[in-house]
Order: structure tokens, then C-alpha cells, then sequence
């Protein structure tokens, strides 16, 4: 097994605060809603079931640490993930949890088709 090289300390700590970040519900429900793209803070708050208010600081957050980027159009704002690593990111801790919860997680099931 190859010997992984150190990483540079602001990395991890950087990586540290992605993952507090994270470490929220509503910011994960977010996430997931955005992964189809960009929506507005009203169509976010509608699809995590929170108020305008809250989505608007989770976003807020989320902007300043990079994990969400924004548009202007008029006075609406939309927002959309910064990259494809925050959703995946988000995904592959869904599919950890999962590990915890069943012994067969559904993202390990082949396609179970058959021919007619």
C-alpha cells in the first residue's frame, strides 16, 4: 500500500470546516435540492420546509465558506452548488449512513431488470 503524502495543514482545516458546514439537515436538504441547479430562496424554503429567513442564513453561510454560488436576475437571487463535490460529498455521507442503518444499502443493488 502506497504511503499517502502529508497534506498541507490549511487544507485539512479548510476540509474540517466543509464538513461543519455540512453537519446540518437543513444545509444537506439544501444541498440535495440544488444538485437539479439553481433555485431561488423562496423555491429552496418551499422544498426543505423551512421559512425564507432561515434558508436565507443557511445560504448565507454556505456562500461564505464557498459550498454556493449566486446569480442576480432583477431583485431575485438564485443560488447553485460552487462544484460537482459538494454534492457528491453530500451524497457519499447519505450513502454512509445508509451503510449504518441496512445490511444491503439500496446504492449497492444492481439494476434489476430483465429482458422481455
Amino acid at each position: 500500500m502506497a504511503v499517502a503524502e502529508p497534506l498541507d495543514d490549511e487544507l485539512v482545516e479548510l476540509a474540517v470546516e466543509v464538513f461543519s458546514m455540512l453537519a446540518d439537515p437543513t444545509r444537506v436538504r439544501i444541498v440535495l435540492a440544488l444538485r437539479g441547479g439553481e433555485l431561488s430562496v423562496n423555491t429552496l424554503a418551499d422544498v426543505v420546509d423551512k421559512s425564507n429567513a432561515a434558508v436565507s442564513q443557511h445560504l448565507a453561510k454556505m456562500r461564505l465558506s464557498r459550498l454556493v454560488t449566486t446569480r442576480r436576475d432583477g431583485n431575485r437571487i438564485f443560488y447553485r452548488l460552487a462544484n460537482e463535490h459538494v454534492a457528491q460529498l453530500v451524497t457519499d455521507a447519505l450513502f454512509q449512513a445508509e451503510h449504518s442503518v441496512v445490511d444491503q444499502p439500496r446504492h449497492h443493488h444492481q439494476d434489476e431488470r430483465t429482458d422481455d
